[in-house]
């Protein structure tokens, strides 16, 4: 066992040198120094960045259901399916980004070259909304010439470069810059806390500016202009990503970690198939060096959860062990062992926020849908355009992080004690409670405009506002959590992966969406019979999110269950310490 004084004396050099401790570089490849790089001096670039990335996809998010509709001449069901799967796609393929950032390209440079591919596809769709040969002619009489196939493979073709582009940025931001804080230093860990507040800040005026400016700029200058103000704002995302290039802290590739995944499932099953077991006493190999095998990550120490994986790192004889140790097919390190079970550990956590996303994509589909037959006027001359009624819930966030950093944390750290508060699970706790009451509300407001508002135009639109207010509030809660729980549950070596698992769970969410679409449409009586029509007088829309409401209680529960099953780092520090004793570094006992 390690003495506790050489602890304390570690500690007291790291605190006393300005180098990070957890092994990130600066631009000219050194171990990034503290006083010159990351922290508050790196984070703006990486927040502005954001903020102009937001704003281009929001802009589209909000404006694409109504383009569709209205220029493509599709009808409104399909056109919000479409939209909800290319929304799911773009951040499905985080997944992607995040697997190529850990295992070649690093966080930054995933991040620059998917901006350019992003930048590519907005192009295209602004050349698309510009020229009239590549949309079908203006509809006159019903029914509408639907677009041709050139012309929607056009489109589609510039939307999946965004997609693209999308899924190669989103994953690999937030873990750059929570890159930038030091996690040994108790000042810039308080630090990391508030930036992921202000990171989603940063989202939400994204949001703000793209479905209020943009979505104006459209409705009075076209889609020309509204797509190509926001393919300027992604060149100038890009710029602002380069110009902080020489405060940043860098992360080293470390290899695929589907691969070191892999390797242990198989040298686990190799074991349990000659009838090796763990337990108490059972010696685990791992390597003397100070870090681990991975490329730059830091070891990492046992923990007794899922044993079975521990098979994996059992040290059978001398002999073997030493054949064998560079061969991670048939034994792993600790470290390695312990990756994989940080990953599957936070796995029932991650299953039970989906529900959230299919609600969430209704605000960019049938809750434009509804706002587009409301009452928008502001006095006599200005009317709010519908692709900018998701400003209730965008400006609910903007007023939610700043109130929350400044006046909720403070208050709940003295009363609890926990540095941010509240805990991250119980911060998504309080956002997927939210969600029920905000699907509720959607389908209250909806019945009474369907049955006392009949007449389009005769409600206003600030009856729309609870359900967008409430979601947005859920998705404060949730979303921040989130990006902390991810994070701070992840290894070095899979954090792009981590973040990238809860933006998935979005684009799962939104195509959980769109089958639940499909299917209440098939069930019914189809899209001329059925609950959800082109018309949305003659559908109930509002039994559609009664069902919502439904699955949102029920994914609460199945929630809370896993929430209380969780066991965390913290809570398997201690028993840790109880089983040091069985790790051996190439054969020698700790």
């Amino acid at each position: 066992m390690e003495n506790p004084s050489s602890k304390l004396h570690i500690k007291e050099e790291m605190e006393l040198s300005t180098l990070v401790s957890n092994g990130r570089l600066d631009l000219h490849g050194r171990i990034a120094d503290k006083q010159t790089t990351g922290g508050w001096k790196a984070s703006p670039f990486i927040i502005v960045n954001e903020v102009t990335e937001r704003l281009a996809f929001f802009s589209i998010a909000v404006n694409m259901v109504a383009y569709l509709f209205s220029e493509m001449h599709q009808s409104l069901p399909d056109a919000a399916t479409h939209v909800t799967d290319w929304i799911g796609a773009a951040y499905v393929l985080t997944l992607l980004g995040a697997f190529l950032a850990d295992a070649y390209l690093g966080r930054f440079r995933t991040i620059l070259i998917f901006s350019a591919v992003y930048a590519a596809g907005m192009i295209l769709l602004t050349v698309s909304a510009s020229l009239d040969s590549l949309r079908p002619d203006k509809c006159i009489v019903k029914p509408c010439k639907q677009a041709s196939q050139g012309q929607t493979a056009f489109l589609y073709g510039a939307l999946a470069l965004i997609a693209l582009g999308t899924g190669g940025i989103k994953p690999c931001v937030s873990s750059f810059g929570a890159d930038q804080f030091d996690e040994g230093d108790e000042k810039e860990v308080q630090k990391k806390f508030a930036f992921f507040n202000w990171f989603f800040f940063a989202i939400n005026m994204g949001a703000l500016l793209g479905i209020t400016v943009l979505v104006y700029t459209q409705e009075k200058l076209g889609w020309g202009w509204g797509f190509g103000i926001p393919t300027g704002a992604t060149f100038a995302s890009i710029i602002v990503l380069l110009a902080g290039v020489r405060y940043y802290r860098y992360q080293k590739p470390m290899g695929s970690p589907f691969t070191r995944f892999l390797q242990v499932i198989v040298a686990s099953i190799r074991n349990h198939q000659r009838g090796i077991s763990v337990g108490s006493e059972t010696p685990l190999y791992e390597v003397q060096t100070t870090q681990s095998d991975i490329i730059g990550a830091r070891k990492l120490p046992h923990t007794p959860q899922y044993r079975f994986f521990d098979k994996a790192a059992v040290v059978i004889t001398e002999g073997e062990t030493h054949t064998h140790r560079s061969n991670r097919w048939r034994i792993c390190t600790v470290t390695q062992v312990e990756e994989l079970k940080s990953f599957i550990r936070v796995l029932p956590v991650w299953a039970s926020t989906i529900a959230l996303s299919v609600s969430f994509a209704q605000l960019s589909t049938f809750f434009i849908s509804q706002a587009n037959i409301t009452d928008r006027r502001l006095g006599d001359s200005f009317k709010i355009p519908a692709g900018s009624v998701p400003v209730f819930s965008a400006v609910n966030a903007l007023l939610l992080v700043p109130l929350y950093e400044k006046f909720i944390v403070p208050f709940l750290r003295n009363r609890y004690g926990h540095p941010r508060g509240i805990t991250s699970l119980q911060r998504m706790g309080v956002g997927l409670f939210i969600s029920i009451f905000a699907m509720a509300s959607a389908a209250l407001v909806e019945k009474k405009r369907r049955e006392h508002y009949a007449q389009p135009f005769s409600m206003s639109v600030f009856w729309l506002l609870p359900q967008f207010f409430l979601m947005g509030s859920a998705e404060v809660f949730t979303y921040v959590g989130q990006l902390e729980f991810f994070y701070d549950e992840a290894t070095d070596g899979t954090r792009s992966i981590s973040s990238a698992m809860f933006l998935a769970e979005i684009g799962i969410g939104s195509w959980l969406s769109t089958a639940l679409v499909k299917i209440v449409e098939g069930a019914s009586g189809g899209q001329q019979r059925g609950w959800l029509r082109n018309d949305l007088n003659s559908s109930k829309l509002d039994y559609f999110y009664w069902i919502l409401t439904g699955v949102n209680v029920i994914n609460f529960l199945v929630y809370l269950a896993a929430a209380r099953c969780f066991r965390g780092k913290g809570a398997l520090a201690q028993v840790r310490d109880e089983d040091e004793s069985m790790v051996k570094f190439n054969g020698v006992s700790l």
